[in-house]
């Protein structure tokens, strides 16, 4: 079985994971301590790639939370699922991060990462065939970012082969007010970009539009953001849980989602929303399904997809009445109208997921995965806030103070607008390009195999017709002289025999 082992990072990754622990835990019929009570052969058949099943016929979350205060967890242990979860993957500090990005990964974080280490390692032992991690946190606060992303390097360098996805939380001004939010998420974007093999981005400020707007909650709290993120990461995961599908684990996903290694940030999306009132009225369509799937009121990164454009992206439907060849006409059809947003130097680049179980909620339902080089404008927004903070040096001397050189700060800021640069590069690469320009546009190291080997090819072939070209012009040159020694032989004659008629 190809596992994965969860681990919620702060108090925001723990509320989130609460959730997600919830909604799995009803769709494959585990009650709230442990039990199995569903009636669907299909709720075990991959239940192992979350749950560890234990001698008393238990499902365990394969789940690790940690925090550096006690407060989330205690909730966690006190509420109807406290007895779900393994009590020794409970790992708290008592002292917090205070939204401070060097605490998490420096001093406080740092004090608890070989603990952490510890009960990860214990997990992967009891897997069968670990595939991988997934991480869900904030990287605007001060545990989900520091301790989070410094978790992450941590386990790359445990387990170098295993794939690393996040459920990582983008702020936004409209949800927190938390003033130094831009840069706890700009020091956690640059351990993203070069520890995750995949980041699905979850903006806050999308979320609560569509709290607001869709689902027409007046005074959207943190509980109705926590429950879109849940219902999105069951619609992604939906691939890993159950049989038969397309991207059925982490690693296929990332091979058709990551065309380059760095641009691994996906947005999302969500079929249908609708208010609470009103679901039991509607009815949808699969060309229904699909244009909400699409559409900006639907996704969950506060993104303009006209922006730029769609380098990859998966479709995961899901219910039992699809039928494969209307979902594939419905999606050619999309794609073929809005053909501008998506690049044409990746054909067949989205890629369609099926399961025949459906969610609790809908009959119906998609979960869209973006790969889009409009993931650069939240990253703009957060790198334009952070600017303005830095170029004062306002609130450096609290993270100065745990450790952090004030040149790491220019370092993630460099990152990150290395990363912005490399969307809007590969947004702009023409659809028929010589080797020459692509390498002007892209470094070396990005290049594929495949051009780098014409590449060389081509630079053998010139060498060989320049070398030839060597040859024959010393060939010419012996020639030349050959003649000339011939000329100044004939002259010589001529002048003997001369003197001998004389």
């Amino acid at each position: 079985m190809r596992e994965i082992v969860s681990i919620q990072a702060g108090q925001c990754g723990n509320q989130i994971g609460s959730r997600f622990w919830e909604t799995i835990n009803e769709e494959h019929g585990i009650d709230e301590i442990g039990r199995y009570i569903g009636n669907n052969k299909y709720q075990l058949e991959r239940i192992n790639v979350y749950y560890n099943e234990t001698q008393q016929n238990r499902y365990v979350p394969r789940s690790i939370m940690i925090d550096l205060e006690p407060g989330a967890l205690d909730s966690i242990k006190s509420g109807p699922m406290g007895k779900l979860f393994h009590p020794e993957n409970f790992i708290n500090g008592s002292t917090g991060a205070g939204n401070n990005w060097a605490k998490g990964y420096y001093s406080e974080g740092a004090e608890l990462i070989d603990q952490i280490i510890d009960a990860i390692r214990k997990e992967a032992e009891n897997c069968e065939c670990l595939q991988g991690f997934q991480l869900t946190h904030s990287i605007g606060g001060g545990t989900g970012s520091g301790l989070g992303t410094l978790l992450l390097s941590k386990i790359r360098e445990e387990f170098p082969d295993r794939m690393i996805c996040t459920y990582s939380i983008i702020p936004s001004p409209k949800v927190s007010n938390t003033v130094v939010e831009p840069y706890n998420a700009i020091l956690s974007t640059q351990q993203l970009t070069e520890f995750s093999d995949e980041t699905f981005c979850i903006d806050n400020e999308a979320l609560y539009d569509i709290c607001l707007r869709t689902l027409q909650f007046k005074n959207p709290s943190y509980q109705h953001l926590n429950y879109l993120i849940s219902v999105v990461m069951s619609g992604i995961t939906t691939s890993l849980r159950y049989p038969g599908q397309l991207n059925s684990d982490l690693r296929k996903l990332a091979v058709n989602m990551v065309p380059f290694p760095r641009l691994h940030f996906f947005t999302l999306g969500q079929a249908p929303l609708y208010p609470e009132n009103s679901v039991d009225y509607s009815k949808l369509s699969i060309q229904e399904l699909t244009n909400q799937m699409f559409n900006t009121k639907n996704l969950m990164t506060a993104y303009n997809p006209m922006h730029g454009r769609y380098m990859t992206s998966a479709c995961i439907f899901r219910g039992d009445t699809l039928s494969t060849q209307e979902i594939e006409q419905h999606i050619k059809e999309t794609q073929e109208k809005n053909s501008p947003y998506f690049v044409e130097w990746i054909p067949n680049n989205i890629k369609i997921s099926l399961c025949d179980i459906p969610s609790k909620s809908y009959n119906l339902s998609s979960t869209f995965i973006g790969n889009t080089t409009a993931i650069q404008e939240p990253f703009k927004r957060i790198e334009e806030q952070f600017c303005a903070m830095i170029r004062k040096k306002a609130f450096l001397h609290w993270y100065t103070g745990e450790g952090l050189d004030e040149m790491e700060f220019t370092e993630a800021h460099n990152n990150v607008t290395d990363l912005i640069s490399e969307y809007q590069q590969y947004q702009d690469i023409p659809i028929e390009f010589d080797f020459q320009e692509a390498h002007e546009l892209f470094d070396a190291e990005e290049l594929s195999e495949y051009d780098a080997h014409v590449y060389g090819r081509k630079l053998i072939l010139e060498i060989e017709v320049a070398l030839i070209l060597i040859i024959i012009i010393i060939i010419l040159i012996i020639i030349h002289m050959e003649i000339i020694l011939l000329k100044e032989e004939v002259q010589y004659l001529k002048i003997q025999v001369t003197i001998i008629q004389i």
